[in-house]
């Protein structure tokens, strides 16, 4: 995650890993973290820029969330979000988001070689007809 100024100049990064999660779970953690920096760093207006739409349209309130451990992550964002004067959600293609991609892998590099030492995926589910 990367905070810019009004210039794009990148002011600060962020690159932490967070272990197991789901895309959706690390999408709203980095959106969250960002908000809190950049409110700490006395920003009064934002864009939060992020390759999920879901995250995009759920924090626009166009798009409903169901899952209920995203519900919590959500009314955290949106909380981080009154601390600004004016927020702007965009969504940035995937293609176009190399930075943050970087950042991404950087995190889980962290991870893996300290807290997540060890750590092995779980082994698929056996398979419950036979082909």
């Amino acid at each position: 995650m990367q905070i810019t100024d009004e210039e794009g100049e990148v002011v600060a990064e962020l690159a932490r890993g967070i272990g197991p999660a789901t895309n959706n779970v690390a999408e709203y953690r980095a959106a969250i973290e960002g908000l809190r920096l950049a409110a700490d760093r006395g920003a009064r207006e934002v864009i939060l820029k992020a390759d999920s739409r879901l995250l995009i349209e759920q924090l626009a309130g166009r798009f409903r969330v169901k899952s209920a451990h995203l519900q919590r992550l959500h009314e955290e964002a949106r909380t981080e979000m009154k601390r600004f004067d004016r927020v702007r959600l965009e969504h940035v293609p995937r293609e176009r988001n190399v930075e943050a991609d970087r950042l991404a892998n950087a995190g889980i590099d962290e991870w893996l070689a300290g807290e997540g030492a060890g750590y092995r995926p779980p082994d698929p589910p056996a398979e419950l007809f036979e082909r």
